[in-house]
């Protein structure tokens, strides 16, 4: 029997060890979850991305729909100040962390204080280990979109080059997506990939290096619409905008004027919804609270293609 019992408790420790090498705490160590959401922290890539500008607004309806403050912080594209953010929430007493992961296995362990502490954390537009959930766009799709109306455009052939961008998990599934489509055009041909930091800025730099190296290029897929429209400025500045197609994902402000404006070489992008994604993290929190844990930890929003023929009907961020 006393060996009996020093087994199980040996494998009991073993169990427990395994779920921490995992990244998976035992849920005694996890805090209590707060009786109500008085306080929303949200935390965003990059606020220079008008992507998180529209993330913000959702979070301050959200908020004040349920009679809660919001804080938002800035990362600027840094794991040390996410990690620093969450750190602050957690001595400011907030009740729900919405976050955009810059580094999805970086934030764990502050995922985790935070949690140990009685928070909830939803994480959106990107996945993040030790979060309660994500909600986010269904980027694969939003790649598939994108790339086949490009590759439509462009009469089933010829050479495309792809702006791609950090490589978070959103990103890596936009670009997957994009060559799922490809796969199923003989007559395309990928000959150029390169990142940019996801900007308009980069989205130039990197296309024009592209353009350079592949001057028979046709289309252009960038993997957003910051860097979809530096490509876009890159074939201008070239002298190639009626032989060249660009394409982007996100449905953003500036892309719906750049459809409407006559004569550019950018023809849709598909779209993501960044206000209700914290719309949606924020119900699923209330949710939680109120003993409805979600059934599936990762939540999809239909991405949609927007293009010149329908711009005028797209409702927008």
């Amino acid at each position: 029997m006393k060996a009996k019992t020093s087994i199980q408790l040996m494998t009991a420790a073993s169990l427990v060890a395994l779920g921490l090498s995992l990244g998976v705490a035992p849920a005694a160590a996890e805090g209590k979850l707060p009786s109500k959401i008085e306080k929303i922290g949200l935390m965003v890539q990059d606020m220079s991305n008008p992507f998180f500008s529209a993330m913000t607004k959702g979070a301050e309806d959200a908020a004040k729909q349920i009679g809660a403050t919001v804080n938002v912080q800035d990362a600027q594209l840094d794991l040390a100040n996410q990690n620093t953010q969450i750190d602050a929430f957690m001595q400011q007493g907030v009740n729900l962390i919405v976050i955009s992961a810059v580094d999805e296995a970086g934030i764990e362990p502050a995922i985790q204080r935070a949690k140990d502490a009685g928070i909830i954390v939803i994480a959106v537009d990107t996945p993040a280990h030790g979060a309660d959930a994500v909600i986010m766009t269904n980027a694969v799709q939003a790649g598939e979109k994108s790339c086949e109306y490009l590759f439509q455009q462009m009469g089933g052939k010829g050479q495309v080059l792809l702006v791609d961008g950090t490589p978070i998990q959103t990103i890596i599934d936009r670009i997957n997506g994009c060559k799922t489509v490809a796969a199923k055009f003989p007559g395309i041909k990928i000959v150029g990939q390169q990142a940019s930091k996801n900007d308009r800025a980069s989205g130039l730099a990197v296309t024009t290096d592209m353009l350079t190296a592949n001057p028979d290029v046709t289309g252009i897929f960038g993997m957003n619409d910051p860097s979809a429209l530096g490509a876009v400025l890159a074939v201008e500045q070239a002298g190639k905008t009626s032989q060249i197609k660009v394409t982007g994902v996100d449905g953003s402000p500036e892309a719906v004027a750049e459809l409407k404006r006559e004569g550019s070489p950018f023809i849709g992008s598909a779209t993501q919804n960044p206000a209700e994604m914290v719309r949606q993290a924020v119900k699923v929190a209330q949710d939680m609270i109120a003993g409805k844990a979600p059934k599936d930890k990762t939540i999809l929003i239909e991405s949609v293609l927007v293009t010149r023929d329908n711009v005028t009907q797209y409702p927008g961020w």
